[in-house]
């Protein structure tokens, strides 16, 4: 009993026309059946000194790259900033209750119930 299998191959032309930008910018990209993010293009006017400074460093990869890099980390950072804002606001919020119940306690001591 021989298993092999064999199949044609096709050396012809596709069918198909050819896939263009418009057709890429109307498909909706997915991972599994969630749509993928993607990026999309936008037209904006950027100072002389950035583009210049953003070429420089990017060598042989694109600066658009390291511009969209550099947006994204200033968008955690000010995720950061907000989170730690709120974590000393809270922190701040126990020490003081903790403080108008023993406003003999020194805070600065180590035995301190901080």
């Amino acid at each position: 009993m021989n298993k092999s299998y064999t199949f044609p191959t096709f050396d012809d032309e596709d069918d198909y026309p050819k896939i263009t930008q418009s057709d890429l910018d109307r498909a909706t990209f997915r991972v599994g059946l969630k749509p993928a993010p993607r990026k999309q293009r936008v037209t904006i006017m950027l100072d002389s000194v950035l583009i210049e400074y953003f070429r420089a460093r990017a060598g042989g990869r694109g600066y658009q790259t390291l511009i969209n890099d550099a947006l994204r980390q200033a968008i955690e950072r000010e995720e950061l900033e907000d989170t730690l804002r709120r974590v000393i606001r809270e922190e701040r919020g126990k020490y003081e209750a903790v403080m108008a119940k023993a406003p003999d306690i020194d805070p600065d001591e180590d035995d301190a119930p901080l």
